[in-house]
């Protein structure tokens, strides 16, 4: 077969003892076609593919990232990954800040519209996190074949365009429409932010960029009520979404120059740069397990995967039930926080001031991310592979801190004993510091786990979460005026009490359960395919 027939029907290349060999495996002569073999190689797509920092796979059916490629994302910059994840994690916070903001808007606008106070809670906060459901299952699925930057764009813009939308109309249908559609732009970066960290960063890097979304997070719930209680007193609860407008907005002006992140989309666009250099039609496709599928495998596939995970990994199944429950306290606390240190003596305007020990425990943290850091320096150091379950320290803390604390607020407060205000509120720092070190340790813990899925098993937990987050604000008046404080916060600490047996579960059994999965063991196929060092990349 000459030379230039090869070139235009190969789909892959190699050479094997001295002889150069396309997909199926029939050799050139070397004796016959030295001179132009030479000349062909030079200018064949293996040259050219690593003019550009690109490689054949070992099967030779597939283009991949070279390990030094500057375009990959977790070769960029320190400076470009911080301003990127800076940007989508204050994205994250100051709309996740606008859901918690509802309830005291909502407070107010029960008597402007003459209704109960269940039913503004629904309008305001519920539908909210309802539209995040929705949106938990909609929208993963395509940051994971289309990309992330232009949906973090359009979830900020339209999230800023809502929230102004509610401020200004009055009829009581366009504000539960648009209520609605902020839940379901919500779940945009909720959900995929795990994802952009996975591109960004390696297993050392993303025990950080966990930790910095998480912290976003949770003081963006903590400063919502916060936010929300002092402008609603002095200008009205209409201002309240004029100003997360405004902020929002301009969050939307940072994020047109972050940079897109999806490996897979940027692999197929610098196959297509090779491409056109070569008039030879034999440049393999990228390798892309996330590949851009059509609408009917996408349907069928891609929006029901979150699902698969959910009832089919049982590692996704506990770390949703365990990070909704836990982390629907928040929404709880905006109900029931404020009325019990007004019980103490606080204004209604003051008792909001009660979420910021949750803010500094929050911040604490950081304490036990330097902990991560030292456990695997040790097991570098021994020469031992870093596994996902090396970075479970903060759950093995977290879980009975966040149980203790429960207990603690629970008999701390009216009407069991009469303390000072500082007691319960220093086991809210507890409660701060336990929730963040589960929802840490636990994003962190399926983003290791699943890898090129972590934006599917994310939306898996989102959904759960977003359910019960929305469910218990409905019932948690009636809960603590029916059962007391006491007792209902004891409701509360012996849920978390159970909890407690997750940890020692992973920690033992978690790499046996992760062999077991087809998800979790796919995606550690496809890193050792790529061939990556986690802790070097």
């Amino acid at each position: 077969m000459a030379p230039c027939t090869l070139a235009c029907t190969g789909i892959g290349f190699s050479f094997v003892h001295g002889s150069f060999y396309y997909s199926n495996m029939q050799p050139i002569s070397p004796e016959s076609t030295v001179s132009t073999v030479s000349m062909e190689v030079k200018g064949s797509p293996l040259v050219l593919l690593h003019q550009h920092s690109l490689e054949l796979t070992p099967d030779g059916k597939y283009v991949r990232w070279l390990r030094d490629h500057p375009k990959h994302p977790r070769n960029w910059s320190a400076l470009r990954k911080s301003y990127d994840l800076t940007l989508v994690c204050l994205l994250d916070l100051f709309i996740t800040a606008s859901s918690t903001a509802g309830s005291a808007a909502a407070a107010q606008a029960e008597i402007e519209y003459n209704m109960n106070k269940t039913l503004a809670t629904f309008i305001f906060v519920t539908i909210f996190l309802l539209g995040q459901v929705a949106g938990t299952i909609l929208f993963p699925p395509w940051s994971e074949a289309f990309g992330r930057k232009n949906m973090y764009i359009f979830s900020s813009g339209l999230s800023a365009i809502c929230c102004m939308i509610i401020g200004l109309v009055r009829p009581m249908s366009v504000i539960i429409v648009m209520r609605i559609i902020s839940g379901l732009l919500s779940a945009i970066p909720y959900t995929i932010i795990g994802g952009s960290i996975e591109d960004m960063f390696n297993t050392r890097g993303r025990i950080w960029g966990m930790y910095c979304w998480t912290i976003a997070s949770n003081i963006g719930l903590v400063l919502g009520p916060i936010i929300s209680s002092y402008v609603v007193a002095e200008l009205g609860w209409r201002w309240n979404f004029y100003i997360f407008a405004i902020i929002i907005a301009a969050v939307t002006g940072g994020l047109c120059v972050i940079r897109e992140s999806r490996p897979a989309l940027l692999l197929a666009h610098e196959v297509r740069k090779v491409s056109e250099l070569t008039t030879m039609d034999s440049i393999p496709p990228p390798l892309n397990h996330d590949h851009i599928p059509d609408l009917h495998t996408f349907v069928r596939e891609s929006l029901l995967r979150p699902a698969q995970l959910f009832f089919r990994e049982p590692i996704i199944f506990l770390v949703a039930m365990m990070i909704a429950v836990s982390m629907s306290l928040i929404y709880i606390f905006t109900q029931a926080l404020q009325p019990i240190f007004e019980s103490m003596g606080f204004k209604e305007t003051d008792a909001s001031l009660m979420f910021i020990p949750i803010a500094i425990g929050t911040v604490l943290s950081a304490f036990t991310r330097i902990l991560d850091e030292h456990i695997l320096r040790r097991f570098r150091e021994q020469g031992q592979p870093i596994k996902p379950e090396h970075k479970l320290a903060g759950l093995a803390i977290g879980g009975p801190v966040l149980a203790l604390s429960l207990w603690w607020f629970a008999w701390t407060v009216p009407s069991a004993v009469h303390t000072s205000w500082v007691v319960p509120a220093i086991s809210l720092v507890l409660v701060g510091y336990a929730l963040t070190e589960l929802d840490t340790t636990l994003y962190g813990y399926i983003s290791d786990s699943y890898l090129s899925y972590s934006a599917s098993a994310t939306a898996a937990v989102a959904f759960v979460r977003a359910l019960l987050s929305g469910t218990f604000p409905l019932f948690t008046d009636q809960m603590f005026d029916g059962l007391g404080n006491n007792v209902a916060m004891t409701v509360l600490a012996a849920v978390a009490t159970v909890f407690c047996v997750v940890p020692p579960l992973f920690i033992i059994y978690g790499e046996r359960i992760r062999q077991a999965s087809k998800f979790a063991r796919y995606s550690w196929d496809i890193q050792q395919e790529l061939g990556k060092d986690e802790d070097d990349m």
